[in-house]
C-alpha cells in the first residue's frame, strides 16, 4: 500500500474449529488488517478483511450465532495467518487481491475479468480514425466507453460513420488511396484520403461527434439545422440536402438506442439475483445520457453468500483496473457501503457515490436490470441443468467413475506440415470455457511435416508438464477429468504412451474418429485397451460429442489461419533490433518495399526521419548479412 508501514505476517498451528480460532486472539491487537483461514491441508478456506482484528477474529470463535456457510468454514479451520494494514481501505484493496490471487472456496469471487471496449478519437493525427480500442491508453486521444461488448461498438460506430462521416480506414490505407473508396458512395464518410474536405471542415465533423459521444446530441441536432436552413437560404441545395440526411440519421440514432435515461448521465447500474446458491450481476453502462449496453456475469458465491456480500466483492474486484463512474446504482444496501466508496473513489482519484434509489427514473433503472439479472439466472440455470445431464451421459458412454467437470479437447491444423498448430478447448458445466482455450504453436525441429502424431505429442508433453509444475497435488480446477483426441486407435496409444511417460495415466483418454465414409453421426470411439465403439445415431450425448469436436476444429482453424495470414505479411524488417512498429512504417513509406530498403545505402538509410547514424548501420547490416 502507497505509504503504509511493511505489513506485519505471522502464522500458527491450533487445534480444529472454535478451538483453533480463539488461541489466535491473545496475540491480536484492534489493528486494522487482513486474515487468512486455513484448512489442515495448508489451503485457504476465506480471506476476509476487519477494521479490527481482534474484535473480529473474537466473532468467529463464539461456537454459535453463525450461518450455515460461516459454520461450515470454522469447523474446517486448523489455523490462521494475519496481514496488518494502515487503514480498513488499504485492507478492502488488499483482501481483493488476495481472494483473485488465492480464489478460496467460501469468498465470492468475480469469474469474468476481461477488459471492455472503448471508441477512441485519436489526437495524433490531422483527419482522425474514429475506432475501436480495449487495453492500455496508450494513444493521445479522447475515450468513450465502456460499452458493454464489441457488438455494442461497432453498432455505434455505424451509426456514427452517417451522422458525421469520419473516416474507419487504417492510416496505411488512407495513405495510399488515390480516390475514395465505397463508404463516400454511400455517404458513410467524407473521403478525407482524397481531399473532398478540408482539414478544417473535418476537424468541425470531429468536434461534433466528441460532442454527441458526451450526451450533447441536441445542439449538435440544432446546429445542423441552422446550418440546413443557411445552405437553402444561399441557394446551396446539393449541401442543405446532405445537411438533411444528416439530421434523419442523428434522428435514427436516437431513436435506436433503447433505454436512454434523462437524470442520469454516468453511472452504471448493478443489480444482483440470487437463486439456489446461483447469482447473477446485471451491469448496466450509462453515459453522456445514453445507454451503451449490459453484461451479466456470474460470480461463485462462496459456498453460499447472500447478495449484499455478493455484490461488495464483485464491485471491488470489478473495478480492479477499471475506472468506475461517478455514480454507482445498486440493487441491495452494502454493509461497508462508506468504505467501498472510499476504495473506489480511491481508485478514481474522485468521488464516487454509491446509492440504493427507491423511487423515480433511478428505481426505475435498477428494476430493469434486476429484471435482466433474473431472466439471465433462469436462462443459465436451464442451460447448466442440460449440459449436466449431457455430461452424465458422456460418463456413462465412455464408462467414467462420474461426469467430467472439465473436458479437454484436442486438434491440430496445419497445411502440408507448414504454420502448424495445436489447439485445445475446454467444456464443464457452464458450457464451453473460452477463457481456458490454448493454442501451442508447434516448435518441434525434428517432426516430419505432417505428423500429426508428433505434433499431438509436443502439444499435450507441454502442456501436462506446465500442469505438474503448476499444480502438481492437482489442488485446483484446470486438471481435465477426460481427454477426447480427434483421431481413431493410433492417436489414442499414441496419447495413453505420452501420459503414461508423464506419470498421468489416470486421466480418461477417448478418440473420436470419423468412422465408416467420414459421415458425421457415424463416429467410432477408441479408448485404450478397449474394442472401438459407436453411439445410436439420434443419442443426444453423440451430438454433444460432435459439438466438443466441432468446436476444437474450428478453434484450431482459426489459430492456424491467423499464424499464417502473420507469415504472409512478415517483413525482413521485423526481426532488426530497434525497429519498431514506427520506424519500420516510416522505411516502407520512404522506400516502397522492405527490397528497396535492403538495396538502399548507409546515406539513403539516414535521410528517414527517425534513423540515427548507429541504427542506419544496424539496419545495413542485418539486411546484407551473408
Amino acid at each position: 500500500m502507497p505509504d503504509s508501514p511493511p505489513p506485519t505476517e505471522f502464522s500458527d498451528t491450533s487445534p480444529r474449529g472454535h478451538a483453533c480460532i480463539q488461541s489466535y486472539l491473545k496475540s491480536l491487537d484492534n489493528s486494522p488488517g487482513v486474515y487468512r483461514m486455513l484448512n489442515e491441508k495448508s489451503e485457504v478456506l476465506y480471506v476476509g478483511k476487519a477494521r479490527s482484528l481482534r474484535q473480529r477474529v473474537s466473532n468467529y470463535a463464539r461456537p454459535s450465532g453463525h450461518s450455515a456457510r460461516i459454520a461450515r468454514m470454522i469447523s474446517e479451520t486448523t489455523s490462521m495467518m494475519f496481514l496488518t494494514t494502515r487503514t480498513e481501505t488499504e485492507a478492502l484493496l488488499l483482501e481483493q487481491n488476495l481472494i483473485k490471487q488465492l480464489k478460496p472456496r467460501y469468498n465470492v469471487l468475480l469469474r469474468d475479468d476481461k477488459s471492455f471496449p472503448y471508441i477512441l478519437l485519436p489526437k495524433d493525427h490531422a483527419f482522425p480514425q474514429l475506432r475501436k480500442h480495449r487495453g492500455r491508453r496508450s494513444v493521445k486521444g479522447s475515450y468513450f466507453g465502456p460499452f458493454a461488448s464489441a457488438g455494442a461498438v461497432n453498432r455505434t460506430l455505424n451509426q456514427l460513420q452517417r451522422v458525421f462521416l469520419l473516416r474507419n480506414c487504417t492510416d496505411s490505407v488512407f495513405h495510399s488511396r488515390t480516390r475514395p473508396c465505397l463508404l463516400y458512395q454511400i455517404k458513410r464518410c467524407s473521403a478525407p484520403c482524397v481531399g473532398y474536405v478540408t482539414e478544417e471542415d473535418y476537424a468541425g465533423l470531429v468536434a461534433d461527434a466528441e460532442r454527441f459521444l458526451s450526451g450533447k446530441s441536441t445542439r449538435i441536432q440544432a446546429q445542423l439545422a441552422q446550418d440546413m436552413q443557411a445552405a437553402s437560404d444561399g441557394m446551396e441545395f446539393e449541401r442543405a440536402a446532405a445537411l438533411r440526411d444528416r439530421i434523419r440519421a442523428l434522428t435514427n440514432v436516437q431513436q435506436s438506442q433503447g433505454v436512454n435515461p434523462r437524470g442520469v448521465t454516468e453511472a452504471d447500474v448493478i443489480a444482483v439475483n440470487l437463486e439456489k446458491g446461483q447469482a447473477c450481476v446485471q451491469v448496466f453502462f450509462i453515459r453522456a445520457n445514453q445507454s451503451w449496453g449490459n453484461r451479466d456475469f456470474y460470480p461463485a458465491t462462496g459456498a453460499g453468500a447472500e447478495e449484499p456480500e455478493i455484490l461488495e466483492a464483485f464491485l471491488t474486484q470489478f473495478y480492479d483496473g477499471k475506472e468506475p463512474p461517478r455514480l454507482l446504482l445498486l440493487s441491495h444496501e452494502l454493509e461497508n457501503a462508506d468504505l467501498v466508496a472510499a476504495a473506489l473513489a480511491e481508485r478514481a482519484g474522485r468521488k464516487v457515490e454509491l446509492a440504493v434509489p427507491q423511487r423515480g427514473e433511478k428505481a426505475e433503472l435498477v428494476e430493469n436490470a434486476l429484471r435482466n439479472a433474473r431472466e439471465s439466472l433462469a436462462m443459465r440455470m436451464a442451460s447448466t441443468a442440460a449440459q449436466g445431464r449431457l455430461l452424465d451421459g458422456l460418463a456413462d458412454a465412455f464408462g467414467l467413475d462420474g461426469p467430467p467437470d472439465r473436458v479437454e479437447v484436442y486438434d491440430n491444423s496445419h497445411i502440408q506440415g507448414t504454420d502448424a498448430v495445436g489447439a485445445m478447448i475446454v467444456a464443464g458445466r457452464d458450457g464451453f470455457i473460452k477463457s481456458q482455450y490454448r493454442k501451442f504453436n508447434i516448435r518441434g525441429d525434428s517432426l516430419t511435416p505432417g505428423d500429426d502424431f508428433g505434433m499431438m505429442k509436443e502439444v499435450l508433453t507441454r502442456r501436462f508438464q506446465r500442469l505438474l509444475k503448476e499444480d502438481p497435488d492437482r489442488q485446483g480446477d484446470t486438471w481435465p477429468d477426460l481427454l477426447l483426441i480427434d483421431g481413431g486407435a493410433g492417436q489414442v496409444s499414441v496419447v495413453a504412451e505420452i501420459m503414461a511417460d508423464l506419470g498421468v495415466d489416470d486421466i480418461p483418454v477417448v478418440g473420436v474418429a470419423k468412422g465408416i465414409d467420414r459421415d458425421a453421426g457415424k463416429e467410432e470411439f477408441h479408448r485404450p485397451g478397449a474394442r472401438p465403439f459407436a453411439l445410436r445415431h439420434n443419442d443426444p450425448v453423440l451430438y454433444f460429442v460432435q459439438r466438443l469436436r466441432d468446436e476444437a476444429h474450428r478453434f484450431a482453424i482459426g489459430t492456424h489461419r491467423a499464424k499464417r495470414a502473420k507469415a504472409v505479411s512478415a517483413s525482413p524488417l521485423d526481426d532488426i533490433p530497434g525497429v519498431g512498429a514506427g520506424r519500420k512504417r516510416a522505411l516502407l513509406a520512404h522506400f516502397g518495399s522492405a527490397k528497396a530498403v535492403a538495396r538502399a545505402g548507409l546515406s539513403d538509410l539516414q535521410a528517414v526521419g527517425g534513423i540515427s547514424e548507429t541504427l542506419a548501420q544496424v539496419i545495413h547490416d542485418h539486411l546484407n548479412a551473408r
